[in-house]
C-alpha cells in the first residue's frame, strides 16, 4: 500500500511539474509575440506596418518631378503581376511612378498624359507613339539606360544619366541641329532616326 501511495504521489508531482513548465512556456511565447507586435514586427519577421513600403514608393516617385508638379500628381505603381496600382490620386494631370532601382531603364518619373501614352506605346512595341501632342517627362532623380541610339537595347552596359527632363515628340536631329550623343549638359536627341526619338534636356527645368 505504501509503495502504491508513493507511486501516486510521484506521478502527481510529475504531472504538476510538467503543467507548470507548459504554463511558463506559453507565457514566455505570449510575451515574445506581444513584444514583436509592439515593435511592428510579426513572429515571421515581416513588417506589421504595411504602409512603410508605399510611403517609400511615393517619396521616390515624387523625387522625379518639380515640387509644384509632384505634390499634386497621381502616383501609380505595378503589382507583381504587372497590373496598375494607384498609390495616391492626383489633380493636375501628371502621373509619377517610383520605378525600380534594381532595373536598368526603370527610373522614377513624372509625366503628363501625352507622355504616358508615349510610354505605353513604347512598352507595347507599337510601330510609333500615338500621342497627338508633345509630352513632358521629368526624371529629376536621374536614370539608367542602355543606349542613346537603340530604343530596345537590352545588352549594352548601363549608362548613368543625371537629372533631366524630356520632350516626347519625334524631333529630327538634322532639322533641329541638336546632337545625337549623350552629354552631361545641354540638350540632345535620344534614339534619333527611330519613331521614338525625343529630346533630352539635362539638368533642372
Amino acid at each position: 500500500m505504501r509503495l502504491e501511495s508513493s507511486r501516486r504521489r510521484l506521478l502527481a508531482s510529475a504531472i504538476t511539474a510538467i503543467t507548470l513548465l507548459l504554463i511558463i512556456g506559453i507565457r514566455l511565447v505570449g510575451r515574445a509575440e506581444s513584444k514583436a507586435s509592439h515593435n511592428g514586427t510579426l513572429h515571421n519577421g515581416t513588417s506589421a506596418r504595411a504602409d512603410d513600403t508605399t510611403q517609400e514608393k511615393i517619396a521616390r516617385a515624387m523625387s522625379a518631378g518639380p515640387d509644384n508638379i509632384s505634390k499634386s500628381a497621381r502616383i501609380i505603381d505595378k503589382d507583381e503581376q504587372g497590373k496598375k496600382v494607384i498609390l495616391r490620386e492626383g489633380s493636375n494631370g501628371f502621373t509619377c511612378t517610383p520605378g525600380n532601382p534594381n532595373v536598368i531603364g526603370d527610373p522614377p518619373m513624372c509625366a503628363d498624359a501625352a507622355s504616358m501614352q508615349w510610354a505605353s506605346d513604347f512598352s507595347a512595341h507599337k510601330p510609333k507613339p500615338t500621342n497627338t501632342v508633345p509630352g513632358i517627362t521629368y526624371m529629376l532623380a536621374g536614370a539608367t539606360q542602355r543606349s542613346d541610339s537603340d530604343p530596345y537595347d537590352k545588352t549594352s552596359p548601363p549608362i548613368t544619366v543625371g537629372p533631366h527632363w524630356m520632350i516626347m515628340w519625334p524631333f529630327d536631329a538634322k532639322a533641329t541641329g541638336l546632337p545625337i550623343t549623350h552629354r552631361d549638359t545641354g540638350a540632345y536627341i535620344m534614339w534619333d532616326g527611330s519613331p521614338y526619338a525625343h529630346v533630352h534636356v539635362m539638368g533642372q527645368p
